[in-house]
């Protein structure tokens, strides 16, 4: 029934605060409306009825169970809008009773000192100025100066008092004041800091704590900063890392090793140390000089192991360039115990960079970009476009260039029928932009069924691979026991997608070509076979290759041949569910707890097998992790003198730390990054740059006339758990055989030749 509704954009003269948390929908004659959080779509009842829902009012509609607390608040305050309209009133009155004691107070006291805080008092000046409007009391009460009060009520003292005044707006708890917004604008344009600081877990706790200062308190001062203040910020840092190194004696960990390529040239390899208790930072070296020396990388690697401990670390991940390959194997042979990785979200980068390459899927990338090049470069169109939408937009970043050409063509298909009704709305055709080359041709691929049905199958055949890059980056879960099977159903869907094998083999070379080392991996083998839910689901016998790659682990991992034989007995027990492992509690926590902790509360009967899943299943399969901007790591490898190089490396082993546990408290709710950012220019490029031909006798250009964009937006179509999507059952062996056959064809060319 809803593929019959038709989208309408509400209109900015829709002042109610619930209309920005509802979409609009016309369904022949009748309007209807849907709930942004929980999809309750309402046929009656109007805005009001809605209100009622996300506030919770029982009686004319049910109650929203996803609407945030602070939304929730708000509604009720708008319902109760008469007590809250008296309650503003009384505060006014107040306010301005104040305002005349702390403005006589002042006459009386100009320019002398406080007794009780120190602080100079300046006098009232006659003319007041915007930022000399208002007097903050000792209690962090904002007070607007009695000289307004004397200007009457006509149009320009409103106009003034919009001006000077404490705008806030009642969040729960929190209030919005635009003074403070303003003060934190200025300084972080001053400084040149990158926009998305204020998303930092650390923003607002710093703001709390000057807020709550005592008046006067003084700022710290940069020989602070760079003196006790880095001091101690490095022996926090320190005993956060203890807390969690100390958890690898039990789950093991991973080095991960990052190589960022500078402006300058330079080289750089990033070392960090991933467990399921988080991510630790090391250190940084400049390998420009020997990057290309698979010796000298090997010793490098080496030499962090030794550094780590090489009887916790179970794998080293690099990227899979011909130098890592070679020095990552030497690895392995200097520690038996160990194994050398590939990183699994570069692998699948390069699989999608290669889809795009295909003649039919580039030239949809590049008519989909025509439309969006159009749209973010004119602020009339993206403005409408943004109504229709209702404020999500259509491109937006993600990890790669390459994932984000897919999850952009994506977000067009979730976002088509809005675009339709924009297209052939009368907004539109009264627009003078629908005349112009970009909105004709916008025109026409919108309304083209065959584009779209290009879009809907490139999706289609990339969701997959997109849902595994996410879980190898996921900051949720380890990927260790998952990304086998989504790598199988990346397979599966594309072969249920084109049928036909002639055509479903391409993709499927694609994949195993770079995905070749990952396939018989013994840990992604044994990842799977000791993840409950995938082992559990096998409707006949495991592959020869996950049982395989299972006992390699099981003879490299535990070094004790005695031990060893216990875990094969162990198997045993695990594969015929003996024990607590068959109680109804464990079957139903096989898709319920992550792998590890089901092993850690079911596997207490095979104590072996359980160390050794636990170890396994606790790990990553790639090296995202650090943000490259903001972090000074070239001014650390150019610095000559010994005690400056010194403090640059703990400000970076600071820096580099905080930002690895932010990521682990990263809110949903932190605002997307904007597609037409200096942040965003790397990936995003392609999708926004200006062309010239779309731009002719344009005067629409300037950014200020962009709308503001909604608190709350909401894509149409709800994204569910991914790991819901992953499913059970892996019966089809031609996926698992078809890697093995490519190995085998490789080895008879390599024979040939």
């Amino acid at each position: 029934m809803t593929s019959n509704l038709e989208p309408i954009p509400i209109t900015s003269q829709k002042h109610d605060p619930a209309w920005k948390h509802c979409q609009m929908f016309k369904n022949g004659e009748r309007v209807h409306l849907k709930c942004i959080y929980c999809g309750k779509i309402f046929k009656g009842g109007g805005i009001h009825r809605i209100k009622e829902h996300l506030a919770g009012h029982k009686g004319n509609a049910s109650t929203c169970l996803r609407v945030p607390s602070d939304v929730r608040l708000i509604m009720q305050e708008s319902l109760d809008g008469v007590v809250v309209k008296k309650r503003k009133k009384q505060k006014i009155a107040e306010e301005i009773t104040n305002v005349n004691q702390v403005s006589s107070e002042i006459d009386g006291f100009s320019n002398q000192v406080d007794p009780d805080t120190g602080l100079h008092i300046i006098g009232e000046p006659d003319t007041l100025e915007p930022s000399s409007s208002l007097l903050v009391s000792p209690e962090g009460t904002s007070n607007v100066s009695g000289e307004r009060r004397k200007r009457g009520k006509g149009k320009s003292s409103a106009a003034e008092a919009n001006a000077l005044s404490v705008n806030t707006v009642g969040l729960g708890t929190k209030r919005v004041n635009n003074n403070v917004h303003m003060a934190i604008g200025r300084f972080l344009f001053d400084i040149g800091a990158p926009l998305d600081a204020v998303n930092s877990v650390y923003f607002q706790p710093m703001v709390d704590a000057i807020v709550s200062g005592v008046s006067g308190t003084l700022m710290p001062s940069r020989n602070d900063l760079q003196g006790w203040i880095l001091k101690k910020s490095v022996e926090e840092v320190k005993s956060d890392n203890d807390k969690i190194t100390a958890a690898w004696v039990r789950t093991g960990c991973s080095i991960l090793v990052n190589q960022w390529n500078t402006q300058t040239g330079r080289i750089l390899l990033n070392f960090l140390v991933y467990c399921p208790e988080g991510t630790v930072f090391l250190k940084s070296v400049d390998a420009s000089s020997v990057i290309n020396s698979s010796d000298a990388l090997y010793e490098l690697l080496k030499q962090v192991v030794e550094e780590v401990g090489f009887k916790h670390v179970l794998q080293v991940i690099t990227n899979g360039d011909e130098q890592y390959i070679v020095a990552g194997r030497r690895l392995a042979e200097t520690f038996p115990t160990l194994y050398w990785t590939p990183c699994a979200a570069y692998c699948i980068d390069l699989i999608l960079e290669d889809f795009a390459k295909l003649e039919w899927i580039n030239t949809i990338i590049e008519q989909a970009r025509s439309i969006t090049r159009f749209i973010y470069n004119n602020s009339v169109v993206l403005n409408m476009v943004r109504r229709y939408t209702f404020g999500n937009d259509i491109v937006e970043p993600v990890v790669t260039p390459s994932a984000t050409n897919f999850a952009i063509l994506t977000r067009m298909v979730d976002l088509k029928n809005n675009l339709q009704a924009m297209v052939t709305s009368q907004e539109w055709i009264d627009c003078p932009y629908s005349k112009k080359p970009g909105g004709l041709e916008m025109l026409d691929l919108v309304s083209n069924q065959s584009f779209w049905s290009s879009c809907v199958l490139i999706s289609r055949l990339t969701n997959p691979l997109l849902r595994v890059l996410r879980m190898v980056g996921s900051k949720k879960r380890p990927a260790m026991g998952y990304v086998s099977a989504g790598m199988y159903r990346a397979k599966e869907t594309i072969k249920k997608e084109l049928v036909k094998r002639d055509e479903y083999i391409v993709y499927w070379n694609t994949i195993d070509h770079w995905w070749k080392q990952q396939w018989h991996h013994p840990l992604y083998a044994a990842g799977f076979y000791l993840n409950p839910r995938f082992f559990y689901s096998m409707e006949g016998d495991m592959p020869n290759e996950m049982l395989s790659g299972m006992l390699d682990c099981v003879e490299k991992l535990v070094p004790d041949v005695k031990v060893q034989d216990k875990i094969s007995k162990e198997i045993n027990s695990y594969k015929n569910a003996v024990g607590d492992f068959g109680r109804k509690m464990a079957v139903r926590a096989r898709d319920t707890l992550l792998p590890a902790e089901w092993w850690s509360t079911y596997g207490g009967s095979c104590p072996n097998l359980a160390r050794l899943a636990i170890r396994v299943l606790s790990q990553t399969c790639s090296t995202l992790g650090l943000k490259q901007n903001g972090i000074h790591f070239e001014k650390l490898h150019e610095t000559r003198n010994c005690l400056e190089h010194q403090r640059l490396r703990d400000l970076i082993f600071v820096q580099c730390n905080l930002q690895l546990r932010q990521r682990a408290y990263e809110s949903k709710q932190q605002d997307s990054m904007q597609p037409m950012s200096f942040e965003a220019a790397t990936i995003l490029e392609d999708w926004v740059m200006r062309i010239d031909t779309f731009l002719e006798d344009d005067t629409d250009l300037d950014w200020k006339a962009l709308d503001a964009l909604p608190v709350n937006t909401m894509l149409l179509r709800p994204s569910g758990d991914e790991l819901e999507e992953l499913g059970a059952g892996f019966d089809d062996y031609e996926i698992f055989n078809s890697a093995k056959e490519g190995d085998e064809e490789n080895a008879e060319d390599n024979v040939v030749s």
